[in-house]
């Protein structure tokens, strides 16, 4: 038995030709439909969910997606159709951009750059990495992934999760743990339950001088709360998401001083792709023989 399995590029259709029994075909939404499509049973794809999808894609039981969130998909896929998740493909490049962002502060990396446009020498003690607490929000495959980094740095990292568990604090326990922490670092879905959880009392609970970093999505922060923060120069944070998302030419957050900036590059790596198909043909191989993905979503996640 052959499975036809919808790919957007060529590069799926290199690492899923591999598997017994997947004819990968290029299906690119906008484009048109490939006479393939009415056959075919998986849909793997970066895109989100549109109105007219489902109808060239009538017998699709499988959506595998090509990035780690699902929030663009929940809902919006149909009674019987399983939705996976590419988890585990992008939390090195994830917790990289982490580690980055935190030695550039901590280092004071801006401050030299400047100098070196300036043609000026100037020597100075930076602050440290070393030694620093480590607040991170998310002990899935991301959260794992920073915390193995930054404990190569002499970083005491603590886990939290939605429920506590061994090694893992639960959310409720947050108003005790955020002011014994330098850092707190976001990494986690965007769900009902955590778009706004970083609020005026989260951020007020954190110490003075610490750092928000965000790299899960822009709206688990209140956009107002944090520039306030910022504004007053007692916390400072390092954003690769937003919210607004892209930021808008005049926004708050463009003029926020102890603020690092990027546009929601951490996983845009080299080899991206191929490590997000790696975990696709690993899906693809449990759905084949039987087994549920193991990257399946449940209600929100």
């Amino acid at each position: 038995m052959t499975v036809t399995v919808l790919v957007p590029d060529e590069v799926g259709v290199a690492a899923l030709s591999e598997i017994d029994g997947v004819r990968p075909v290029v299906y690119r939404h906008g484009e048109p439909v490939p006479p393939e499509a009415a056959e075919a049973e998986v849909l793997v794809t970066g895109d989100g969910p549109s109105d007219e999808l489902w109808r060239e894609l009538p017998n699709v039981k499988l959506v595998q997606l090509l990035a780690a969130g699902a929030e663009d998909w929940i809902g919006k896929v149909p009674d019987g159709v399983l939705l996976s998740t590419c988890r585990g493909a992008h939390g090195g490049s994830s917790a990289e951009w982490v580690v980055a962002v935190l030695l550039a502060i901590y280092r004071g990396l801006d401050g030299f750059a400047e100098g070196l446009r300036r043609k000026h020498w100037e020597r100075r003690t930076t602050d440290t990495l070393q030694g620093k607490r480590v607040l991170i929000i998310g002990a899935g495959d991301l959260g794992r992934h920073l915390r193995r980094r930054l404990e190569t740095f002499d970083v005491r990292c603590t886990m939290v999760g939605a429920s506590a568990r061994e090694g893992v604090h639960g959310t409720d326990e947050l108003p005790a743990l955020l002011p014994d922490h330098d850092v707190t670092v976001l990494m986690v879905p965007l769900t009902q339950h955590t778009r706004g959880m970083v609020d005026a009392e989260f951020l007020a609970a954190m110490p003075d001088d610490a750092i928000l970093v965000n790299v899960a999505r822009g709206p688990v922060v209140v956009t107002d709360a944090l520039v306030a923060e910022l504004t007053s120069g007692r916390l400072r944070a390092a954003l690769d998401v937003t919210d607004p998302e892209p930021l808008p030419d005049g926004h708050p957050l463009w003029d926020c001083p102890g603020l690092l900036l990027t546009p929601h590059v951490a996983g845009s790596v080299s080899g991206r792709r191929q490590r997000a198909y790696a975990v696709v043909a690993r899906e693809l191989s449990r759905y084949l023989g039987g087994e549920l993905p193991k990257n399946l979503v449940h209600g929100e996640y």
